[in-house]
C-alpha cells in the first residue's frame, strides 16, 4: 500500500469531541503496551507519527490520524495493566465505550493481542463486547518477531481458542520489526472501508 500522506488530526476526550465529517474510521484497541502505536507507524511507513513508549498507559485519549486524506486510523487508549488511578481507568472505559457504540464513521476494529501470551480476561471481554455490538473485528497478534515460526503458530491456535473467534474474523500475525502481516491488515481495512479504488497501491 502506497501512503501518500499520514498526519495527526486531533485527540478527543469523548464522542462529542471527535472530528466532524464522513471519513471512514478503523480503530486500534488492545492492552496497554501491546504495540498499537508501533502498528500504526508501520502501517503508514512513519517512525514517529504515533508516539510509542515502554510505559503502559501512555495513550490516554482517542487519537485520530488521517491517511491519504480519505481514512482515519484511530488509536484508542489501552486497557489492562496501565499504571494509572482507578478513577482514570473508569473514565477511559466510558470514553472508549461511547466511541465504539456511537461513532457512525467506525467501519471496523483491529484488536491487538501479544502473541507471546494467552489472551487476558480483558482481551476476551473486549472481543465479546465487539461481537455483541456487531462491530467488524480483526485480531492482530503482535510481536511475532519475538518467537520462532513454530511457536508463533502454536500460540495463534491458543489465541483463536481462547477468544473463541467467530468464523470470518481474521487472525493476523504481525511484527513491527519485519513488517510481517502489514499487507494483510491493509487488505482487511480496504475491505471494511470499501476504499480499494481510493487507497493507492504500491507499484
Amino acid at each position: 500500500m502506497k501512503i501518500i500522506s499520514a498526519e495527526f488530526v486531533t485527540s478527543a476526550t469523548g464522542l462529542d469531541k471527535c472530528p466532524a465529517g464522513s471519513h471512514p474510521e478503523v480503530a486500534l484497541a488492545g492492552r496497554s503496551n501491546v504495540g498499537k502505536s508501533s502498528l500504526l507507524n508501520t502501517l503508514v511507513n512513519r517512525k514517529r507519527l504515533a508516539r510509542t513508549s515502554n510505559t503502559p498507559g501512555r495513550t490516554q485519549l482517542i487519537n485520530f490520524f488521517i491517511i491519504n486524506d480519505i481514512l482515519h486510523l484511530v488509536d484508542l487508549p489501552g486497557y489492562g495493566f496501565a499504571k494509572v488511578p482507578v478513577r482514570v481507568k473508569a473514565q477511559w472505559g466510558k470514553m472508549v465505550n461511547s466511541y465504539l457504540a456511537g461513532r457512525k464513521q467506525l467501519r471496523g476494529l483491529l484488536l491487538l493481542v501479544d502473541v507471546r501470551h494467552k489472551p487476558t480476561t480483558d482481551d476476551q471481554q473486549m472481543y465479546n463486547w465487539l461481537k455483541t455490538y456487531h462491530i467488524p473485528t480483526a485480531v492482530v497478534a503482535t510481536k511475532a518477531d519475538k518467537l520462532s515460526r513454530g511457536r508463533a503458530k502454536q500460540n495463534l491456535a491458543v489465541v483463536r481458542q481462547t477468544l473463541q473467534l467467530v468464523d470470518g474474523d481474521p487472525l493476523i500475525l504481525f511484527s513491527a520489526v519485519s513488517g510481517q502481516g502489514k499487507d494483510d491488515i491493509w487488505a482487511v481495512i480496504e475491505n471494511w472501508t470499501e476504499q480499494n479504488n481510493l487507497l493507492v497501491p504500491d507499484v
